[in-house]
């Protein structure tokens, strides 16, 4: 086989993010008693996706992002509510969301049997490891590598130097990166030199210039493209 070692993304990749953000904002919504509606979660999407990219681009802190996004989400719908607060409460219900991409489980369980498989996430560490304990993708990755623990995120090159010093420095060549965002997963290991795939589940187009070494818009694919000359 080519590849000796995979990395994989987490949210998007593995986790249904969408899922677990809709629920995550409901429950912080009733929560704070605020009557949640579908435009809320609307709005909130948008705000978060900017930020994140504000963030891969070292625009803005994690902790400034946690605050930030729901300071415009509250200015956006116009609400009043206390953003710190409305953080906490939020990062609590997301830290219990474990909703899988169908099949991830199946997959990984399979991939675990050939390949090492790591972890590495633009996430938010209490978060992430508490998804990540509580899911059936928990043991089949020794090595998790989360943003905010080491201090850089992808596509800084930093976040692939110290994963790699954590696996031992394997061959670029014999590492493949799974991800399903063009700017940090496929742009940070296509700088990086090693190959990627881009898990387009929603047929987005791919406007950035940046070429992945596969595509596929479902998990089985990966299969097909990890397990050639077995």
């Amino acid at each position: 086989m080519k590849y000796r070692v995979l990395l994989f993304d987490l949210d998007g990749t593995l986790f249904d993010y969408g899922r677990a953000e809709a629920a995550a904002l409901q429950m912080t919504c009733t929560q704070s008693g605020i009557q949640y509606e579908q435009a809320y979660l609307d709005a909130y999407t948008k705000i978060n996706s900017r930020i994140w990219k504000e963030y891969e681009q070292g625009l803005v802190s994690q902790a400034e992002l946690k605050i930030k996004r729901f300071e415009l989400f509250a200015e956006t719908i116009g609400i009043s509510l206390n953003a710190r607060q409305f953080s906490e409460r939020y990062l609590d219900n997301m830290s219990r969301q474990t909703q899988l991409i169908d099949g991830a489980d199946t997959i990984i369980s399979s991939l675990a049997e050939l390949f090492q498989l790591v972890l590495i996430t633009n996430g938010l560490t209490r978060v992430q490891r508490s998804r990540i304990a509580k899911s059936a993708l928990a043991p089949f990755f020794e090595h998790i590598i989360i943003s905010e623990d080491v201090g850089c995120s992808k596509p800084d090159s930093k976040i692939f130097d110290i994963t790699f010093q954590q696996i031992n420095n394997p061959l670029k060549q014999e590492v493949l990166l799974i991800g399903d965002s063009l700017t940090s997963d496929m742009t940070g290991g296509a700088n990086y030199g090693i190959d990627t795939c881009w898990f387009n589940r929603k047929g987005q187009v791919n406007d950035i210039g940046i070429i992945p070494t596969y595509e596929i818009q479902s998990l089985p694919e990966l299969l097909d493209i990890v397990l050639i000359g077995k």
